[in-house]
């Protein structure tokens, strides 16, 4: 999830464990302890694809956390204001913020390696957007709340009622994603479509329109299904893909990596002599998130690419497209130019 949502859960977090003994100073902690599995972005994991696949690693690892915790404890000890804490209670308070930022990040379709090292696995539910104000507001409002004197006599239950809120917010995108993917499996049954790797997740900043992908041999359907939809509503759209390609090419370690992260649910694009690999989990058609240089032609040859990550994001007008696309199932939000359409 983005910086500020992490921030905020963590003061959170923070608070309902310390808030009766450091008061509004737990917010602090719980802000900058929230931070900490984040900071591995600033680590050069070795180029564009292992910085990508990497994040989310060690950092993000319950095991990790857990070993961590008393260790950040008993560092804090060493300041007088903190010494009115125990150094258990500082133990448990610190690991709730930590693993509770791996926890939420889980949520997404990124990927969190939350067994690291036991377990490379990417864990991702896939049931909530990496920025969603639903999810972020109440939590941001008590933080804000929580600043001011007067609200003292009601701090804990401000901020409780805060963390239950999100908290209900996070399982209503689990019911949704679970309802999106009945109406979609319906919407391709229907259609006498088969795939090999399936993905469905929220669109930009909310959970009521939601986009998948369905990888086939030949390429990728991109679906797109709201809430509201009938099954009849669901938009389904083929987009071909190179995928082949990649037999043709020395399987280097970056080209595993990322077959291995996005858990097949990629695309190969030959593009100005060059072969692109796309993450679709992530953006759109035409617009993913993650794409890289995994080849090149050199020679008539193809050779390794240098693995550059290529920025390709979505434009504000399409996003505006996806949110009239939520209660109105004839906006077009398929990539005209090489879709084959299957509506």
């Amino acid at each position: 999830m983005d910086s500020l949502t992490q921030i905020v859960l963590g003061s959170g977090v923070a608070y309902a464990a310390l808030g009766n003994k450091l008061g509004r100073k737990s917010l602090l902690i719980g802000a900058v302890f929230g931070t900490v599995p984040d900071l591995d972005v600033l680590i050069n994991f070795g180029g564009d694809i292992e910085n990508f696949v990497y994040h989310r690693s060690f950092s993000h690892s319950f095991l990790i956390q857990l070993l961590v915790s008393p260790i950040f404890a008993w560092l804090l000890l060493k300041m007088s204001w903190a010494q009115c804490v125990s150094m258990k209670r500082w133990t448990v308070a610190l690991f709730l913020v930590l693993s509770t930022h791996s926890l939420l990040d889980s949520f997404t379709v990124y990927g969190t390696q939350l067994l690291w090292p036991l377990s490379t696995h990417p864990f991702g539910i896939s049931s909530v957007f990496i920025i969603d104000p639903m999810y972020t507001l109440p939590l941001l409002l008590s933080v804000i709340l929580l600043c001011f004197s007067r609200i003292q006599p009601f701090a804990q239950r401000v901020n409780t009622s805060a963390l239950v809120l999100s908290s209900i917010y996070l399982a209503w995108g689990i019911v949704a994603k679970w309802h999106i993917d009945d109406k979609i499996h319906h919407a391709l049954d229907n259609k006498d479509i088969e795939f090999i790797h399936y993905e469905s997740t929220p669109t930009a900043l909310n959970t009521l329109l939601w986009r998948a992908v369905a990888v086939t041999e030949q390429g990728h359907y991109e679906i797109y299904a709201s809430v509201f939809d009938v099954i009849e509503n669901v938009n389904v759209d083929f987009y071909p893909s190179d995928n082949a390609l990649l037999s043709e090419l020395n399987k280097t370690k970056p080209i595993t990596l990322l077959q291995n992260f996005t858990k097949g649910l990629y695309g190969v694009y030959k593009q100005d002599e060059r072969v692109i690999l796309s993450d679709l989990r992530m953006g759109q058609e035409g617009y993913y998130v993650f794409s890289f240089v995994v080849a090149q032609k050199n020679n008539q040859q193809w050779a390794a690419g240098d693995f550059q990550k290529l920025n390709n994001r979505l434009p504000l007008d399409k996003l505006g497209r996806t949110f009239s696309r939520i209660t109105d199932p004839s906006v077009d939000l398929s990539n005209t130019v090489t879709a084959s359409q299957s509506r």
